[in-house]
């Protein structure tokens, strides 16, 4: 779904990867890049976008990149006739602050709150494809699932266990993540949403 004709994405990845590369045996350039909200209520609003391009470990930022990969060539793409493919980096670099918004506010007094990786932005660009591709098969641990399937697991999952805490995880961005990648593909080209429902009542899976 991506390669040469996706050299934003491609950018992207190279980015994150060797940022978080370089900072996995650098704790302290992680502490200052990651999302810590007494640090940006301070003035080092910086760290909105730059905790999306560190993360915790090989394995968070391998699913990250991975996922971004194979979905991020085609949003590109789509996206491209209509805000070019500088459109497309700054609704990433968007996804990644818009994502994480919800999480700052709500956690903006709690000084020991970290957050960092891209997933909120990764989501964002996960769901935009779902909405263009509803019945495309997406691959859970080797599982096919078709997308829009997927999309509803994921979400029920990512309530409940934003709601039910002490995994780690930030799930409250990957849902603003998906919203987001919902809206501005539906922004950009209204007539998605027609496109989708049609496709909802007409399964064709593949």
């Amino acid at each position: 779904m991506t390669g040469i004709t996706a050299p934003v994405t491609l950018l992207l990845i190279a980015i994150t990867v060797g940022l978080s590369w370089f900072a996995f045996d650098r704790p302290r350039l992680i502490d200052r890049l990651l999302l810590w909200p007494p640090a940006v209520a301070r003035g080092q609003v910086d760290r909105l976008i730059t905790h999306g391009f560190v993360h915790a470990d090989w394995q968070h930022l391998l699913f990250n990149m991975i996922t971004l990969y194979f979905f991020g060539g085609l949003i590109e793409r789509f996206f491209e006739p209509y805000i070019g493919r500088v459109g497309f980096a700054l609704f990433y670099l968007s996804a990644v602050v818009i994502a994480i918004l919800p999480t700052y506010l709500r956690q903006r007094s709690d000084p020991k709150y970290r957050s960092l990786g891209a997933s909120g932005a990764v989501s964002a660009v996960l769901f935009a494809f779902i909405l263009l591709k509803p019945w495309a098969m997406i691959f859970v641990f080797f599982i096919p699932l078709p997308a829009i399937l997927y999309a509803v697991l994921y979400t029920g999952y990512s309530v409940w266990m934003d709601r039910k805490g002490g995994d780690g995880i930030n799930h409250s961005a990957h849902l603003a993540g998906a919203a987001y990648g919902v809206l501005f593909a539906l922004v950009m080209e209204p007539r998605i949403a027609g496109s989708f429902l049609q496709q909802l009542l007409h399964p064709s899976f593949g």
